[in-house]
């Protein structure tokens, strides 16, 4: 065989694998564990497991989403949380298979939800969408999901006081080619109060786009998504390009420390305008909130 013709043969192998490999990060998840240090957990208090989940765009793994239940299940989390743009907030997009799979989490653990950019617009449009977001939340909140929107919730886990934060962001920050819109401590204090500094703080926020902001504040851990992990990662450099086509976005998809405190961004359980994804596999994440104290020795 001539050089030309080894070359267009192994051209066509690595377009094909290349394909291939996209193909099944559209149909298939992954569960990505990270553990999360505290030192604001006592010795008499155990670790506590959440199971995080952001952007599944009405996406389906298994036949009514069996396959993603399941592995909630396994995870035997204490409670699960739910970032935003669970479904597609379009005018004619059917809900229902969100709905439906958001429904069943109740029987598995405690559901805390916290609006995405496309509930957001459902919810501050009205004269657009009608009642949708209403149906849709009235729903949800039937079978037991609390929703978080501008609003915050204390509970107790495992002997652990948590306070649970959602806000919904300054809907700017999602247009496509603005400039960044500005967030500040006192507009997070306007639309969520301050931090509870007798509780361990967790903040879910849809867009990571803020998250010196969110430490500032006063957040121990941030729990965020929106950039579908960059759509397509590039080893050493993360996240390609996110939704508002900026390019290689700084918190694109995983766990981050600064001083003690934590933004995990989940590179999503779907997609939307973009249906791609290459080395950036859908997730669910499973986060451990353990004891620092533990590995200080």
């Amino acid at each position: 065989m001539k050089i030309t013709g080894m070359i267009v043969l192994i051209l066509v192998i690595l377009v094909a694998a290349a394909l291939a490999e996209v193909w099944r990060e559209l149909h298939c998840f992954k569960v990505t564990d990270y553990q999360i240090r505290t030192s604001k957990m006592g010795k008499n208090t155990g670790k506590v497991r959440i199971a995080f989940l952001s952007d599944l765009h009405n996406h389906v793994y298994g036949k009514e989403n069996a396959d993603l239940l399941d592995a909630i299940r396994e995870a035997k989390p204490d409670l699960i949380l739910a970032g935003g743009d669970m479904l597609v907030g379009k005018i004619g997009k059917d809900w229902s298979l969100a709905a439906e799979f958001m429904k069943k989490l109740p029987q598995i653990a405690p559901v805390w939800y916290c609006n995405g950019n496309h509930e957001q617009r459902m919810h501050e449009q009205p004269e657009i969408y009608g009642k949708e977001y209403w149906y849709y939340k009235k729903e949800l909140e039937q079978a037991g999901i609390h929703f978080l929107i501008n609003a915050s919730e204390e509970i107790r886990v495992n002997g652990m006081k948590l306070h649970l934060y959602g806000m919904e962001l300054p809907f700017g920050c999602y247009k496509k080619g603005r400039k960044v819109c500005p967030l500040t401590n006192g507009e997070m204090e306007e639309r969520i109060g301050s931090t509870d500094t007798d509780a361990y703080c967790i903040l879910l926020a849809h867009h990571p786009l803020y998250a010196e902001t969110y430490w500032k504040w006063g957040a121990d851990l941030v729990l965020s998504g929106h950039l579908h992990g960059g759509i397509a990662r590039l080893p050493l450099i993360g996240g390609v390009i996110s939704p508002q086509f900026r390019l290689f976005p700084r918190y694109s998809g995983d766990c981050y420390e600064k001083d003690g405190k934590y933004i995990v961004v989940s590179k999503g359980l779907g997609t939307h305008t973009i249906n791609f994804r290459f080395w950036n596999p859908a997730e669910l994440v499973v986060l451990d909130i353990v004891p620092s104290f533990l590995y200080n020795k």
